[in-house]
C-alpha cells in the first residue's frame, strides 16, 4: 500500500478536526468544544508564521496527520519544530504513517535550517514514547508546567 505525505489545506479541515478531538479523548479524556477547535485550525492557515499540517495517504485515503509550530531558541540561535497534534486512524496505526509524517518533518525542518524537532507526550503513553526513541529522539530534561489564562478559548 502506497503511503504519501503532503501538505494540508483548508479542505482538510473536518477531518483535522475530528482527529484532534479524537486525540484529545484518547489522551486526555478531554472534549474539546468544536468551535474552538475549527478556528484554531483555521488560524495556522490563515496566519502561516504560526506553522503548518501534514497529512499522511495511505493509497489516496487520509489516515493521519500532524501540526508543527515553531518555537525560537536564543541559546542556538534557531527555531525548534514542534511536533504536535499527532494522529493515526486506528485502522492505521503501527503501519508506518507516524514514521513517515516524522521523516518528511525532519527533511523539510533541515531543509528551513531549524536547530531541532521537539515534541510532547502523555507521560503514561508508553508506545508513543518507544516510537519517538525508535525514531532517535531522546526524552530531555524538562517537566512542562502550564498556566491557562482567561479569556474566550479558556
Amino acid at each position: 500500500m502506497s503511503l504519501q505525505i503532503r501538505a494540508a489545506a483548508l479542505t482538510d479541515l473536518p477531518e483535522l478536526a475530528a482527529w484532534n478531538a479524537a486525540m484529545a479523548w484518547e489522551t486526555e479524556h478531554k472534549r474539546l468544544d468544536p468551535a474552538t477547535l475549527e478556528r484554531g485550525i483555521r488560524g495556522v492557515f490563515e496566519r502561516p508564521q504560526r506553522g503548518f499540517y501534514l497529512v499522511a495517504e495511505r493509497d489516496g485515503a487520509a489516515v493521519g496527520s500532524l501540526l508543527v509550530t515553531y518555537e525560537w531558541s536564543d541559546w542556538r540561535d534557531g527555531d525548534f519544530w514542534w511536533i504536535q497534534s499527532v494522529y493515526v486512524v486506528p485502522a492505521a496505526r503501527r503501519g508506518g504513517a507516524f514514521r513517515a509524517l516524522y521523516a518528511d518533518v525532519a527533511q523539510r525542518a533541515a531543509a528551513a535550517g531549524a536547530v531541532g524537532l521537539r515534541l510532547y507526550v502523555e507521560t503514561e503513553n508508553q508506545r508513543a514514547q518507544a516510537t519517538y526513541e525508535g525514531l532517535g529522539m531522546q526524552r530531555c530534561h524538562y517537566f512542562m508546567y502550564e498556566a491557562l489564562l482567561p479569556g474566550p478559548a479558556s
